[in-house]
């Protein structure tokens, strides 16, 4: 399985996790960020969560910052995965895995990977609330 995703279904964080970690005997630390739907959202009550893509583009652009991470971070292997559709509250929703001979480089690697994925990955998100449905400006 692709260490790269954008998938309906939910995932196994400890299976992500040993996937990496089976990259290389080397990794002395691994540091993961989970992200999942949160109740609350600028004041209003969340029902639900919706999440599209283009998913070619938004896995091209996960793959680029995998690489640009490995590259720039002195780690060892990343993991970055992103659902889509329906998500209740309390599921997860992203995933991301950085593994590194020092904690340090993981940790690093790990904040720049969500902040970029955020900013370049086309991936909408959509909270239905007691008012509405609205659209988050910010990707998520």
């Amino acid at each position: 399985m692709s260490l790269v995703r954008i998938q309906k279904k939910d995932f196994s964080v400890s299976e992500e996790v040993e996937m990496v970690k089976a990259s290389s005997m080397s990794i002395g630390g691994v540091v993961v960020f989970l992200g999942t739907a949160r109740d609350v959202s600028k004041g209003e009550d969340i029902i639900e969560l919706e999440f599209e893509s283009y998913p070619e583009m938004a896995e091209k652009k996960l793959n680029d910052i995998r690489e640009r991470a490995i590259k720039n971070f002195n780690i060892i292997e990343m993991a970055l995965i992103h659902r889509i559709g329906k998500i209740a509250i309390g599921e997860n929703i992203v995933l991301i895995i950085a593994a590194a001979r020092h904690r340090n480089d993981a940790f690093m690697a790990c904040e720049w990977a969500i902040s970029e994925l955020k900013r370049i990955t086309p991936i909408w998100k959509k909270e239905t609330t007691k008012k509405g449905d609205v659209w988050v400006e910010e990707r998520p």
